[in-house]
């Protein structure tokens, strides 16, 4: 009963950080799951979890969604998170982690001494189909989808909504190609909707609180999460 309490308690933390930068509930929600209950079992629980959790922040912020650029970026991220779960176990995860930290330290080097970047619109196809195939590959690739959201400078809302819409259709189609529902059993399925609530709890709170920051406070946070999935990176 403690162990479920703390789930309860860490799906909710997650899911209000993730409503909040667009990204980071994964830094927190696997290490304690994976812990508690184990990683074989955490798998199909945060399926349900994460699903319900996602589509909740782009429910709540459905009428911030900015569509262009997310129909561009789901363009590219079906076929791309299709081949990734293709072929995830013939490729390097650990050197493509590092990879991607490194890009992520640079992308910080770039927002914090106010250098502008953009990723026009109709590039999101070709970036979406990226990320969806680092998704697959890697498990997650969070905060490399948050990257082209936030270059268009959107409201936090609007962004964390856009974003949030992008990862339904990205975990989806993994969880389709995988065959991961053959895995999930009548506890687990009862044990991810009732942790799905809580996550839907904490896109809740979020959305209240994400609306009372400020731009510069947004930006602060979102850079600190950064770095810390950039140094999860290089020591996962």
């Amino acid at each position: 009963m403690i162990i479920f309490i703390i789930l309860l308690i860490v799906s909710w933390l997650a899911a209000t950080i993730s409503g909040i930068a667009g990204f980071g509930g994964s830094l927190i929600i696997l290490p304690a799951f994976s812990f508690l209950i184990g990683a074989k079992k955490a798998i199909p629980i945060l399926t349900i979890a994460w699903m319900m959790g996602n589509l909740s922040r782009a429910v709540f912020g459905y009428k911030d969604i900015q569509w262009t650029p997310v129909i561009y970026f789901c363009i590219g991220a079906l076929p791309g998170a299709i081949l990734g779960s293709m072929l995830f176990v013939d490729l390097p995860a650990q050197l493509i982690m590092k990879a991607i930290g490194v890009f992520l330290f640079f992308i910080l080097y770039l927002r914090n001494f106010n250098i502008r970047y953009t990723l026009p619109e109709k590039w999101f196809i070709p970036f979406g189909a990226l990320v969806g195939f680092l998704s697959s590959v890697l498990g997650s690739a969070g905060p490399i989808g948050a990257i082209g959201f936030l270059s268009l400078n959107f409201a936090p809302t609007a962004y964390v909504a856009s974003e949030a819409v992008t990862a339904v259709v990205m975990h989806l189609t993994k969880t389709i190609v995988y065959g991961r529902y053959a895995l999930i059993t009548a506890e687990d399925l009862r044990m991810g909707i009732v942790l799905g609530l809580a996550m839907v709890a904490g896109s809740w709170t979020a959305r209240k609180f994400i609306k009372q920051l400020s731009g510069k406070t947004f930006n602060r946070f979102v850079d600190i999460l950064l770095g810390l999935a950039a140094i999860s990176l290089f020591i996962a």
